[in-house]
């Protein structure tokens, strides 16, 4: 039967419901347990002979004659109704029969029984309509097999596949354990603007809104309040962190979304190598507290985060793959290398776009866990300069499954070197780079009160996507898609 008349069909029973004088949208639903609790109590409710009510969505619906099984499901377990002539009035009995349908949401009354088969039931005694359902639940094993209706009408994929549901529980068991791990080390959760009016703290392109009541354009955040939490530092707080939704205004793939959520944190008085430690033991918490484990598959790599994380040099690497030094050589020899490796580019080049590149050619090859250390300078405008090179920054990033996983600072704290770096990058962006960083006059000044030393770190939801094993899309509730043609006709 089409959709459209199935939907008519249950019209007319949602009709049928009314003219009984049964409310099929009641305010207010009685139970006494949830499905979860009847399934532990069941032999002292059942030797009690305990008369109780509860209340799910009816997934399946079967029988025929004077019995009918209904399994209900209420997000906690699942349960099996019986209803049956002469257990209860013969009216309720065929109201049931005639309007009650897979999706809809009741509320029954009985005692708890064991079938002939051994199935642990409610006989029921009286029932009551808690939502009807207009439209149907896909067939579990073969609705839903299309990917984009999978994602559009998500809360079906939910109810119907036992490991997405699980994966949600996860994704908010991860978050938590990020909280805590942070919350234990001391850190301070704060909160910054989402509006700002120039965007920094990271290298992408903004998006952009009008504020009616200020009336001035001003930018989605494209960090997790970077400048904001380092200016935390100048005012007196040692140890910040936020987690929250950032938005790019970028390209989509498996590994990136547009809008996603963030950690960063900042800790005065830290830096890199004692970050690399700090951040070490966080993943690994993560890992045990929502896995149970330490090794994954991901995307073809086999990570084991209980492994020694060795350290590979940026530089060393790219100079003894592709024969080019990125702190030596000129833009035009990067180019040529990225040519030269047949590199597939989609924008245009300049000396760190070309060397991004390149790294990024060796980045999917390594299975981590590592540290990338030694970037030079001009791919890092936020970040402190070596002692033993200042050519490159005190940054690591952290290497998991040929892809960077989360991204660690010895925060720069010289407003007069972070003034030269942003005026380089406002360089860029005049050249045509739209993803180079702002000069942010005002972080600068708060910078020139005072900023202590201290390490800064930042990671996104991808770290969870990818210990999912699936794509970054997938990982997410609700996606953003295209609206269908007639979304909003």
């Amino acid at each position: 039967m089409a959709e459209e008349d199935i939907r008519n069909d249950r019209l007319k029973k949602l009709a049928l419901l009314r003219e009984a004088g049964m409310d099929a949208y009641p305010a207010r639903v009685e139970r006494d347990y949830t499905l979860a609790e009847v399934g532990e109590r069941f032999e002292a409710l059942e030797a009690d002979k305990s008369v109780i009510t509860i209340v799910g969505r009816v997934m399946a619906k079967r029988g025929q004659g004077g019995i009918m099984f209904a399994d209900l499901y209420d997000g906690t377990g699942k349960f099996q109704a019986v209803f049956q002539q002469g257990s209860m009035p013969d009216d309720a009995f065929t109201l049931f029969a005639d309007t009650a349908d897979t999706g809809d949401f009741i509320g029954v009354t009985g005692t708890l029984f064991v079938t002939k088969r051994g199935e642990k039931s409610l006989q029921v005694s009286a029932w009551k309509m808690a939502a009807k359902s207009v439209m149907p639940i896909p067939d579990a094993w073969y609705g839903l097999k299309d990917e984009e209706k999978i994602l559009r009408e998500r809360y079906l994929d939910i109810l119907l596949n036992q490991d997405v549901r699980d994966m949600f529980y996860r994704r908010a068991k991860f978050w938590q354990v990020v909280r805590n791990y942070y919350l234990e080390h001391g850190f301070l959760e704060v909160e910054t603007p989402v509006l700002e009016n120039s965007p920094g703290g990271a290298d992408a392109r903004p998006f952009i809104t009008h504020h009616n009541a200020l009336d001035i354009d001003v930018y989605l955040r494209i960090s997790c309040g970077e400048l904001w939490q380092k200016r935390l530092l100048v005012a007196g707080f040692p140890k910040v962190f936020e987690i929250g939704r950032i938005f790019r205004n970028e390209g989509q793939s498996r590994e990136h979304l547009q809008d996603y959520t963030q950690l960063e944190s900042y800790e005065a008085f830290g830096d890199m190598r004692s970050g690399m430690l700090f951040i070490q033991e966080f993943y690994r918490r993560i890992a045990t507290e929502v896995y149970g484990k330490y090794s994954f598959e991901i995307n073809g790599h086999t990570v084991d985060l209980a492994e020694e994380w060795k350290e590979i040099d940026f530089n060393t690497a790219i100079r003894e793959r592709f024969g080019v030094d990125p702190l030596n050589c000129t833009e035009d020899e990067a180019i040529q290398a990225v040519r030269d490796a047949k590199i597939e580019v989609g924008e245009a080049l300049n000396l760190a776009r070309a060397v991004d590149h390149l790294w990024k050619a060796i980045r999917k090859t390594i299975s981590g866990p590592a540290f990338l250390t030694g970037i030079p300078v001009y791919l890092e405008p936020l970040a402190k300069r070596s002692v033993g090179d200042p050519r490159t920054v005190e940054r690591f990033q952290i290497l998991l499954a040929g892809s960077e996983m989360g991204k660690g600072f010895s925060e720069l704290n010289d407003p007069l070197d972070q003034r030269e770096r942003f005026e380089a990058q406002q360089k860029l962006r005049e050249a045509g780079d739209d993803e180079a960083q702002r000069l942010d006059e005002e972080y600068v000044r708060a910078m020139e009160y005072g900023m202590p030393p201290s390490f800064g770190f930042g990671m996104s939801e991808r770290l969870f996507s990818f210990l999912e094993n699936r794509p970054a899309h997938e990982a997410q509730l609700f996606p953003l898609l295209r609206p269908k043609p007639n979304d909003h006709a």
